[in-house]
């Protein structure tokens, strides 16, 4: 009859049972739990994926927040939009950093407003209701627009973009962020806008 691990170490005269038992409680064997070099591996497999996936994590949080603006923007226009239409009024975008008064010297990145311009002389009038707020963009993040679009957006009652001085207005901002695609919120002068994700890499 062959014999055991334990009587083979002990000698024969251990018992069928205790050499069993003893057999489990050996060391190297399957049944008594991971060798010292089994958990050195198990535990760079666990550093080297974590390692991979915090950076992973966080470029997808950054193209997370990039696109959020980049929609935040374009909900901006397009309620400016649809309150001139419904109201039968001028209705307009501008920068404003302070979030109270718009700032022709300001970049879009520093926040906007959405006020309903009665009167039509592009600023926000004591009496004129402000429709939205909207705070500036997180830290990284600039907006960039081409001239035509530069300074304020304006929708006419029709829902059409206009200049103040009644020339057709289009154009495009562009949302960035160091090192990732440039978002891009693209304003018609029919006054529809759209959004689309350029091939373009930020560069600052």
């Amino acid at each position: 009859m062959a014999q055991t691990a334990a009587q083979r170490q002990f000698g024969p005269a251990v018992s069928p049972a205790a050499a069993a038992r003893a057999d489990r409680a050996l060391p190297g064997r399957a049944a008594a739990g991971w060798t010292l070099v089994e958990a050195m591996i198990a535990l760079a497999l666990v550093g080297l994926t974590a390692s991979l996936a915090v950076p992973a994590y966080g470029e997808w949080i950054a193209n997370y927040r990039l696109a959020s603006h980049a929609e935040r923007l374009a909900g901006s226009l397009a309620l400016a939009r649809s309150e001139a239409v419904k109201r039968g009024h001028r209705v307009n975008l501008c920068p404003a950093p302070d979030g109270l008064r718009c700032d022709d010297g300001a970049s879009w990145d520093a926040g906007w407003l959405v006020y309903v311009d009665v009167d039509r002389d592009g600023r926000v009038g004591d009496d004129e209701p402000v429709l939205r707020a909207e705070r500036a963009a997180d830290a990284g993040i600039h907006v960039r627009a081409n001239r035509p679009v530069d300074d304020y957006v304006s929708f006419t009652s029709l829902g059409s973009a206009r200049l103040l001085g009644g020339g057709l207005q289009m154009g495009t901002f562009t949302v960035c962020r160091r090192g990732l695609p440039a978002r891009k919120v693209v304003l018609a002068n029919s006054g529809r806008v759209r959004l689309e994700k350029s091939q373009y890499v930020c560069t600052d």
